[in-house]
Order: structure tokens, then C-alpha cells, then sequence
């Protein structure tokens, strides 16, 4: 079985656009390196309730869910808070985070002040995530990891949990371009996906100056079924071409 994942995106700025999100498209590639299939994503404002209902509808449904936003030194940082409340345990000041932090501001007194030392408060049960750019861990609870926001950190804790995911069979992709409208592809390509359902295909129609195109996009883990699906889409495009009937732009 391959194992699923689900990414939930926290924050009030992303949903008012003055943060362009980042991490979901890492994230996404990451999982795909490892095997992981990313089947949900989801955006939620700095809302305890909105993410307490948010993260248990995805652990409940998927193997792996994966956090950003939410865990730093200020008010509205309240992701900790509402992982705790979704696994109803208590959350408080972790002594393992509490040292790290300790640690991280040794060289600068009074650095580590009460704002500071919110990112170590951790529900009850957690595991840590490493942080190795700026100090204040990420957490797990269950098979919900939690992370910051900031792209540079988020990317360094999901480095650190490789040795923690089950892996799965790399999905391999190919791309076969045609300059030919995708309506004018589309049953073609519906009857070659009936004969290979292991293969994910997918139609995405893109234009170049006066020029339309379409890039088919296929996808799967076993590598011969997927070269003989490639083989068959590369043939039914020489097929639609030969008919003489459609508008070819190359």
C-alpha cells in the first residue's frame, strides 16, 4: 500500500494574499521523492476551531498530515494550541524545546524572553521536529507533523523527518507535447486511459504566442506500463494528426 498524505496551509495572510505560499508545491514535490501520495490540501485561517476540525478530518482520512504557519512567539500563533485541543491533551512548556531555545539564545541575554519561549509550549505526548535554522523546534503528535511557515524553516524540518515516513515506489512521470488542441485529443486519450487505469493521465492545454498546445501528462509507479501507455498517447496524436481534420500547430 502506498502510503497518503494531506497538507493543511495555516494562516489569516495567506488567505488575505499578502503571503504567496510557498511551501505547498515543496512539500508536494518532497512527498513525491519519497513515495508519499499527496491526495488534500487545504488552507485555513488563524482560527482555533477551523483548525481543530481541519486537522482531524485529514488525520482521520489520510496516513500523514503535514502543517505550516502558526508556531511562533505572538498572539496569533495558536497552531499548538489547536493541535492540542484536536487530540485533547494538555499542552504546557516542554523541557526538551525549553532547553533547545536555552541553548539557541545562550549568546544573546535577554534574547529569550516570555514571547520567545511560546514556541516551546508543545502538547503533551510530542515527538520533536528538528530546527536547524532557527532553534524552535516543529512537533508530531500522532501522524500529524507540525511546522513553521517560513519556507527556508519549513524546508529544513521536513529534511529532518525522511527517517520517519514509510516510503513508497517513486511515481514517475512523463509528458508527451502536442500542438493540438486538447478537445481535439481528449477521446483518444479517454480510450488509452481505459486500457491502462494503473496510469494517471491528465490534459493541460497551454498556448505559445498564436500556437495551442497540450501537454498529456502521465504518471505511475511500474515503469513499463507507463512507457507502453506513453507509446500509445505518442500514437493516437500521430493518429489525430494524420486525419488531416484538426488544426495541427507545429
Amino acid at each position: 500500500m502506498t502510503a497518503t498524505a494531506a497538507v493543511l496551509l495555516i494562516g489569516d495572510e495567506i488567505l488575505s494574499g499578502r503571503t504567496k505560499d510557498k511551501n505547498l508545491g515543496f512539500i508536494a514535490d518532497w512527498l513525491t521523492a519519497m513515495g508519499i501520495d499527496l491526495k488534500e490540501a487545504r488552507v485555513v485561517a488563524d482560527d482555533e476551531a477551523d483548525i481543530v476540525a481541519a486537522v482531524n478530518a485529514l488525520r482521520a482520512r489520510w496516513d500523514y498530515v503535514f502543517t505550516t504557519g502558526g508556531i511562533g512567539p505572538t498572539h496569533d500563533d495558536i497552531t499548538a494550541d489547536a493541535i492540542a485541543a484536536a487530540f485533547g491533551v494538555p499542552i504546557d512548556h516542554d523541557a526538551r524545546a525549553v532547553a533547545i531555545l536555552t541553548e539557541y539564545y545562550a549568546g544573546e541575554p535577554g534574547k529569550l524572553n516570555e514571547a520567545r519561549l511560546r514556541m516551546a509550549r508543545l502538547p503533551a505526548g510530542s515527538a520533536l521536529i528538528d530546527n536547524p535554522v532557527s532553534g524552535a523546534p516543529g512537533f508530531q503528535v500522532g501522524n500529524v507533523f507540525v511546522m513553521a511557515g517560513v519556507p527556508r524553516i519549513m524546508q529544513a524540518m521536513l529534511e529532518s523527518l525522511a527517517g520517519r515516513l514509510e516510503r513508497g515506489a517513486v511515481m514517475e512521470s512523463r509528458t508527451v507535447v502536442a500542438w493540438i488542441g486538447e478537445g481535439d485529443l481528449a477521446k483518444g486519450l479517454k480510450d488509452v486511459q481505459a486500457r491502462f487505469p494503473d496510469v494517471v493521465m491528465g490534459s493541460y492545454p497551454f498556448v505559445d504566442g498564436v500556437r495551442y498546445g497540450s501537454n498529456l501528462v502521465l504518471r505511475g509507479r511500474d515503469v513499463g506500463r507507463l512507457e507502453a501507455a506513453v507509446g500509445e498517447v505518442e500514437a493516437m496524436v500521430a493518429g489525430v494528426k494524420a486525419t488531416g481534420v484538426v488544426k495541427v500547430w507545429d
